[in-house]
């Protein structure tokens, strides 16, 4: 019986030594346990860390933290009770109406900055700075200054800010139109103000539009993580060059999903230049309507592919017009870059310097066509507000712009007639209720007022406690308005 027992388990054992069942297991054990990584990966990927943490290194100094604080007026929330006409029969309207009188209160921001000049100009986000009583700039040594607007373009979400301080750290300029699909890029800002936080990412796509989020997009996609507080942060390649500024996410928690966008270097750049030297964006314009070409659209113009702007309409004396473009070219190419879509060619001519010659290649009657076109200036009174909210004084909360032609015309301004036009002023400004929207500034304080950018020079040096006499233009003809501290 012993024997017979024997022999099954030393057949048992024999087929199993066949089959490699039981060497397998064991091997498997032993090839575990002396696992090791190679030399050539430790080395590459030290390597890797150590290229990272030098780019972050380079890039961290420049990063700033911006804090803001607001003033909000917010209604009295009074009792319901005083409203009951029955009530006001008898104390009459005026009663309770103190206790509902709007309330003001301090609402705090946080967000990032960039430096991009060692003399103290920073890049931001225009929704950082908006509406702020005072500008606190932190630096990454702690340092702290008070930052001074000097110029916001909401149009592109960027806005540009001032410290009074000399040799800081900068960030260098890099290519955004070199960036590729793919490419490493590091984030660096101060979500939830947790100070110089780095995450890295790819650019996840290129060009995006239609968000949502600015009139001109050509917004860059990167899975690097991007929270709130990092709107004006720094989006670098991996030579630590600034190739984009964060500034939104797309989120349906609040938080991180894995979407985040930056404003192309290129086109901060540019309108980062615009708001130093003229206190405004000077935009290149077309003068044409376009629209996207659709799959029918293409079919009817014997498109292979649904690309380029579709022109609509061209206005009269327009660069378009004085180029020879016509209602019904397709648009293909501009300056040697392929249109996708009509958003594309709207960002690049807004690029532009007013007088610049450039290229475009259009479909006519199935045959390409190359044509110049001389840029001109866009008349679009929006693109000339400048804000002036940063101010503390009595013009706190007016915001103006230019007098265009189109707007003397519309307003029936006699020739003679200089200054700028009040577009929008703000609930809590002490101007409010006294001045309006539509109303000219001849003058401030019997000195005349010419551009928006000598405007908002005479502005940042009224005092605080100081009043201010202004002639206006308002209703066919000029008055005289005093506006006092309460």
């Amino acid at each position: 019986m012993k024997d017979k027992n024997l022999q099954r388990i030393l057949y048992f054992i024999i087929v199993m030594l066949a089959a490699g069942m039981l060497v397998s297991f064991p091997l498997t054990v032993s090839h575990a346990a002396q696992a090791k990584i190679s030399e050539q990966s430790i080395d590459l990927l030290t390597r890797t860390g150590q290229a990272m943490a030098e780019v972050t290194a380079a890039v961290k100094p420049a990063i700033v933290n911006i804090s803001t604080t607001r003033t909000i007026k917010v209604s009295g929330g009074g009792d319901p009770f005083f409203d009951d006409p029955f009530f006001k029969r008898f104390f009459g309207e005026q009663f309770g109406r103190q206790r509902q009188q709007p309330k003001e209160h301090k609402s705090a921001g946080l967000g990032s900055g960039v430096i991009v000049s060692s003399d103290g100009y920073i890049i931001t986000n225009s929704h950082v700075i908006k509406d702020a009583d005072e500008i606190k700039v932190t630096l990454t040594d702690k340092k702290e200054y008070t930052g001074r607007v000097i110029g916001s373009d909401p149009k592109t979400e960027i806005a540009v800010v001032k410290i009074e301080a000399s040799d800081l750290p900068t960030v260098s300029w890099g290519n955004s139109d070199a960036l590729q699909v793919g490419e490493v890029v590091l984030a660096v800002g101060n979500p939830y103000g947790l100070n110089q936080t780095v995450t890295m990412g790819i650019v996840s796509a290129l060009g995006r539009a239609n968000v949502g989020i600015a009139d001109y997009e050509d917004f860059i996609q990167t899975d690097a993580a991007i929270n709130p507080g990092n709107s004006g942060g720094a989006l670098v390649n991996i030579k630590g060059e600034l190739v984009g500024i964060n500034t939104a996410i797309y989120t349906t928690s609040g938080g991180y999903q894995g979407i985040g966008f930056a404003i192309p270097s290129n086109m901060v750049k540019s309108i980062m230049d615009s708001l130093i030297k003229t206190g405004k964006v000077v935009r290149g314009w077309l003068g044409v309507t376009i629209q996207k070409v659709t799959p029918e659209l293409a079919k009817q113009f014997n498109l292979k592919e649904e690309a380029g702007a579709l022109v609509g309409d061209i206005m009269e004396n327009s660069p378009a017009e004085k180029a020879g473009l016509q209602r019904g070219d397709i648009i293909l190419e501009y300056d040697g870059k392929k249109i996708e879509e009509p958003n594309i060619l709207r960002n690049m001519v807004a690029n532009n310097l007013p007088g610049e010659e450039h290229t475009a290649v259009v479909l006519r009657d199935g045959k390409t066509k190359k044509i110049a076109i001389t840029i001109g200036e866009l008349p679009s009174d929006a693109q000339q507000t400048v804000e002036t909210t940063d101010v503390q004084n009595v013009m706190k909360g007016i915001t103006v712009q230019d007098m265009s032609p189109e707007l003397a015309k519309k307003l029936r301004m006699p020739d003679k007639i200089k200054g700028v036009i009040i577009s929008d002023i703000d609930d809590s400004s002490m101007a409010a209720g006294i001045l309006a929207q539509g109303d000219v500034i001849q003058e401030i304080n019997r000195k005349k007022v010419i551009d928006t950018k000598n405007y908002a020079d005479i502005v940042s040096k009224i005092k605080k406690d100081e009043s201010v006499l202004l002639l206006l233009f308002r209703g066919g003809s000029s008055l005289f308005v005093t506006l006092s501290p309460k």
